[in-house]
């Protein structure tokens, strides 16, 4: 792992001396956007009392080890090389595997994730209620609430305050887990794709029997992002179809433990808040859940996983609330060979997709042209993408500085974090209004 580049004729960039700062060797974490909720893992002396940050800024009180990152909707997850994992953020559901006694004035504060002493944990991953682990020999472990079965612990198992094995996938060795808003994919090393959780829309794929629409329909606006003025009315008319819709979840299809999807065998799975996407190992991309934003990406309008109406190959993944993304090899005039670029679709109100067109088909964001990008991370409103130059880009909601940008600005095209200039960044991962870099230090 490489240090911290050095910057020509000495000249250090004052941001960056601010925010990272030397150590012989290892890593660092920086976070920016929302902060309200402790995400960030910042103390209020450096966002203020707002808890918001306009610029990437170092997480204190972590270990100097940290080998990856990963955001839930409102928390953050980081692994060490020792393996042990390290939460901050929301805790109303547990999902930071410190108990539910802690003030909520210590959410922001990173610390260890205590009953996975046993565990050499390589890799998490998180939803809005829900934490989860991978050990060094494929075993899942989960914690926190969720109605929905996230958990797949078993039939009405709703809470695990500690971190527990889920034993339906003994004997399988999982390699990366993905939640949505109350659904669940996971991949073994051998290509095996299990689902669980609420289970509307096909959000799952094919479970052998009729699929059923969800009663809490994506329709209603959930974005909460406006800053426009919203008539009483419409509020009433939201209410009343939640409230209905709540009415009707009391008998809402839930999968309590991880099934196997058959038909399919997988190199990368994405959630969004109620769609999923499958890549399989053939290539062939597939979306299946619901489609009101075009997040699906194919004119086949019927519930279950079906191939997207994609032009390129994609080699992974990503999803954010409403909208998808996919790395696809694309043409470059500026790079021989080509190169690999962003092809995004889905929810567009804020600019997330990066780029002109119709929403519901698969484009290329052009404002990436030339760049060869390893990785693409969505979050609610905004996107974010990681170059092997290790340049850091990011587009669309600007509100409390979740793009970097130093302000609320929403931005259309993709904007270089120039700030970063002078430092090798290693992961960008994006929650719903927050984000993390993993940086060599």
């Amino acid at each position: 792992m490489r240090l911290l580049k050095s910057v020509v004729h000495n000249h250090v960039n004052v941001l960056t001396s601010r925010i990272f700062m030397r150590s012989a060797s290892g890593t660092a974490v920086v976070s920016f956007g929302d902060g309200s909720l402790g995400a960030l893992g910042l103390p209020t002396s450096l966002t203020g009392v707002g808890g918001d940050a306009y610029e990437p800024t170092r997480v204190p009180g972590l270990p100097s080890d940290v080998t990856s990152v990963s955001a839930g909707h409102y928390h953050s997850l980081a692994v060490t090389n020792n393996g042990a994992v390290w939460a901050w953020g929301r805790n109303n559901e547990v999902q930071l595997g410190r108990g539910a006694l802690e003030s909520r004035a210590t959410w922001n504060d990173p610390k260890r994730v205590e009953g996975l002493d046993q565990v050499n944990v390589c890799a998490a991953f998180a939803s809005g209620v829900v934490s989860s682990a991978i050990g060094d020999d494929g075993s899942l472990w989960v914690w926190g609430k969720s109605k929905r079965g996230q958990l797949g612990l078993g039939k009405d198992i709703i809470a695990a305050i500690v971190p527990s094995r889920v034993e339906a996938l003994a004997g399988e060795k999982i390699v990366k887990v993905s939640f949505g808003w109350g659904h669940a994919l996971a991949q073994t090393e051998d290509g095996k794709l299990f689902g669980w959780g609420y289970s509307a829309d096909g959000r799952i794929g094919n479970l052998g029997k009729a699929l059923e629409s969800s009663p809490l329909d994506s329709n209603i606006d959930i974005s909460s992002e406006s800053d426009q003025e919203i008539s009483s009315s419409t509020i009433e008319k939201a209410q009343k179809l939640v409230s209905e819709g709540m009415e009707k979840e009391k008998d809402m299809p839930i999968i309590w433990e991880p099934f196997l999807v058959e038909g399919v065998e997988v190199v990368d799975i994405a959630c969004g808040f109620d769609h999923s996407l499958v890549l399989g190992r053939n290539g062939v991309l597939l979306s299946c859940g619901s489609n009101v934003y075009g997040q699906l990406g194919r004119e086949k309008q019927d519930m279950g996983m079906f191939p997207v109406d994609i032009n390129f190959h994609p080699v992974s993944i990503s999803s954010g609330l409403g909208h998808s993304l996919a790395i696809c090899e694309v043409r470059s005039s500026n790079v021989t060979g080509g190169a690999r670029g962003i092809v995004s679709w889905g929810w567009n109100r804020s600019f997330q997709l990066g780029r002109m067109g119709p929403d519901n088909v698969p484009l290329v964001v052009e404002g990436l042209e030339g760049e060869s990008v390893v990785s693409v991370s969505g979050g609610r409103a905004h996107s974010m993408a990681l170059t092997s130059m290790g340049e850091v880009w990011t587009w669309g909601f600007g509100k409390n500085g979740r793009l970097g940008l130093g302000s609320s600005s929403d931005e259309a095209e993709p904007m270089l974090l120039d700030c970063l200039e002078g430092c090798e960044v290693l992961q960008a991962v994006s929650g719903f209004d927050h984000n993390l870099l993993l940086v060599a230090d």
